[in-house]
């Protein structure tokens, strides 16, 4: 056994990594915490001193998978072009990435999202929305919307949008051999839908951001 080679820390780790990785190829409801164990070479009772019960590990897997999209998604913003187009482009580029792949830990994710507050996964999720809601008010304050959205309806329709459009290409709703250009096209419209009258005008080159 190797229980006795993590320290306590890494002991956790270890057990969200596994968890995770359990989520993404059989789906949240075939974990284990037996199994996680015997995945990680540790006693099926060693996951207690971390997680009273299959439900407190399966609370932290979507707290960290919102972790993870938060910081990716300011990444991309600390990246991108100050310009509200630019900066939507790379939320969407992020956000589908993110969820190739990975959409059984990205429906956790939104399960989790409606838990007791109590739970870590709900806060985990307002902290990860707030960084693309901050640039989309952003574009509000500076006139960039439409007269008849405010924020928190345009950030809805993003929202619906980049997320259905995840949805669609990892269930092969969608098929395509050039993602980076279907959110494109995606965004276009949403540019389309979301910009005020006279900001509706010629896009500049869409490159996807790296």
């Amino acid at each position: 056994m190797q229980e006795q080679s993590y320290h306590h820390g890494n002991l956790r780790t270890a057990l969200l990594e596994e968890a995770e990785r359990s989520v993404i190829a059989h789906g949240a409801a075939a974990l284990s915490l037996r199994e996680i164990a015997r995945a990680i070479g540790v006693s099926h009772t060693a996951p207690r001193r971390h997680f009273a019960d299959r439900t407190a590990l399966l609370d932290a897997v979507a707290q960290r998978g919102f972790d993870t999209l938060g910081l990716r998604l300011a990444e991309a913003i600390s990246a991108a072009e100050p310009a509200f187009e630019a900066r939507l482009r790379a939320l969407a580029h992020t956000y589908v990435d993110f969820t190739e792949g990975r959409m059984p830990l990205v429906e956790l994710m939104y399960a989790s999202k409606h838990g007791s507050e109590t739970m870590a996964a709900p806060a985990a999720a307002r902290a990860a929305y707030a960084v693309p809601y901050a640039v989309i008010e952003e574009a509000a304050r500076a006139g960039q919307l439409a007269d008849h959205l405010g924020p928190q309806a345009a950030a809805r329709l993003v929202f619906a949008a980049v997320h259905g459009l995840a949805v669609l290409l990892s269930t092969g709703m969608i098929a395509s051999d050039d993602t980076p250009d279907v959110v494109n096209a995606s965004v276009d419209g949403l540019l389309g839908g979301l910009s005020s009258t006279e900001r509706r005008i010629a896009r500049p080159s869409r490159a996807r951001p790296e």
